[in-house]
Parts: structure tokens; C-alpha cells; sequence
């Protein structure tokens, strides 16, 4: 049911091929914009976070990947409060599909597979240039890393959409954790202060997404509160992250009455 589900989303945009090689052209060039910036810095300084320019590509290409996978599959939920104004919620809740299914597959949409390339491409690119040493345990690491990451993101996206029973127009607010979390995901976790470090890593686990990652992948120590040991609890990370996300859902469609409610 769920490749049925968004496999005909995906058919149904990849029958545009123009609008969609724009789409994705587009994501490059937000992508590629993005980690220009932190090239930037680094051309005026050398070192960012204790991460050379090679390391800090690991971290931006590991975080870029593994928000693309997970913006692709569940980055719709967070805009649940426009089917809840709209009153189309109604529609899908009688649907014998789960509500959440229906929610992430409405706009599955293929530009972000832009983010996706840029992301992998740099990963591999920056593990090969800052001299990373494979191991059997450090390449199932490589592996897992992006899908623990896009699993904690989809989590993120999960409880965004949630909130959003309660604060129907709290999708901007929700924004600031998902994006915010994704701002943090790409950026060596040593330049935020610790009372930050702590928050996005306790409470919004984004320095446990690729920073943490690749300090184990490189061998490099961690800051206070993220030692490179940290690299490897992704995914139990993740699975606690979705079950506080599925708790915070569930709650949330229990309490819906509809849109006039």
C-alpha cells in the first residue's frame, strides 16, 4: 500500500520532466548557496568548530542528505494546519488508509531528490578528501548515518504537524524546530554556545544527526556534551524521537472535532 501510495505520486510528477528538472535544478543551487556560506567563513578562518573545510563538508553533505530523505517522505506533515483551515482533514480521516500515510504522500514532491544528490555527491566527496580510514564498523556508520538522520527528521516533521491540532496556525512556529533543526544538522556543533549545544542535542537531537556522525567517521574528538561516541546512537535516537512524534499524533487526531470544532 505504501509503494502504491507514493509511487503514483511520484509518476504523476515525473510525467512533467521540465518543471521538474527546474524544480530540482533549483535545489541544487539552494543546496550549493547554502554550503557557500560556510565556505565563506572558513576561507576568513581556517577552522570552524575545530573542522577543516574538507571535515565541515562532511558534516553539511551528511546533514543536506539526510534532511533531503527525510523532506521527501515526510515533509508535507508539517503542513497539516492548511487540511485542517481547509477542511479536507475530514476527507482523509474517513479514508481507510492512516491518517499520517495520507498526510506525508499529499505533495511528494520530486525536487527535493536535488537536495538528496547534492547531499550524497558531498558526503562521499568530503569523506574521501578529509582522510576518512574505512573500517567494516566506520563504512555500516557511513551507511546508516543519513537514514538515523532522515528517520530524527521525520520525527521532527511528525511532531511539527501534531502541534498543530492545538495551534492551528503554528506552522511557522513549528518551522523553527524542523528548519532550525536543519540549520544546526549542517553546522559543526562546536561553534554553538552550551546552553544551544544542549537544547539540540537533548531536546531537538540535530547534533546527533551529522555532527556527531562524522566525528566518529573522522576520528576527531567532540565538544562538551557531544563526544564522538555520540555517532553511533542515531538510531536508537530516532526511535525514541518517533515514538514521542506517534504519541503526540495520536493524541492530537483523538482530540480533533473538525474544522468548525
Amino acid at each position: 500500500m505504501i509503494a502504491t501510495l507514493y509511487g503514483s505520486r511520484l509518476r504523476s510528477q515525473a510525467t512533467f520532466r521540465t518543471s521538474f528538472l527546474a524544480d530540482v535544478l533549483g535545489q541544487v543551487l539552494i543546496v550549493g548557496t547554502e554550503f557557500l556560506e560556510l565556505w565563506v567563513v572558513l576561507s576568513q578562518v581556517g577552522v570552524l568548530g575545530g573542522m577543516t573545510l574538507s571535515q565541515v563538508a562532511v558534516v553539511y553533505g551528511l546533514g543536506a542528505l539526510a534532511f533531503g530523505i527525510g523532506d521527501l517522505f515526510f515533509g508535507e506533515i508539517d503542513g497539516l494546519s492548511a487540511q485542517i483551515r481547509s477542511g479536507r482533514l475530514e476527507t482523509l480521516l474517513i479514508r481507510p488508509v492512516p491518517l499520517l500515510l495520507q498526510i506525508s504522500s499529499l505533495d511528494l514532491s520530486l525536487r527535493r531528490i536535488g537536495r538528496i544528490a547534492v547531499g550524497l555527491g558531498m558526503y562521499v566527496t568530503a569523506l574521501a578528501i578529509a582522510g576518512f580510514s574505512p573500517t567494516p564498523a566506520l563504512l555500516l556508520l557511513a551507511v546508516l548515518a543519513p537514514f538515523a538522520g532522515a528517520l530524527i527528521f521525520g520525527a521532527l516533521f511528525t511532531m511539527a504537524g501534531a502541534l498543530q491540532f492545538w495551534l492551528v496556525d503554528g506552522r511557522e512556529f513549528a518551522n523553527a524546530f524542523t528548519y532550525g533543526g536543519n540549520y544546526v544538522a549542517t553546522t559543526p556543533g562546536a561553534v554553538f554556545a552550551l546552553p544551544m549545544r544542549a537544547f539540540f542535542t537533548f531536546v531537538i537531537p540535530a547534533t546527533l544527526i551529522a555532527y556527531a556522525p562524522a566525528l566518529a567517521l573522522l576520528g576527531l574528538p567532540g565538544p562538551a556534551l557531544v563526544p564522538s561516541w555520540a555517532g553511533w546512537v542515531g538510531l536508537p535516537v530516532a526511535l525514541l524521537a518517533w515514538t514521542i512524534a506517534l504519541i503526540l499524533w495520536r493524541a492530537g487526531v483523538r482530540r480533533y472535532t473538525g474544522a468548525g470544532g
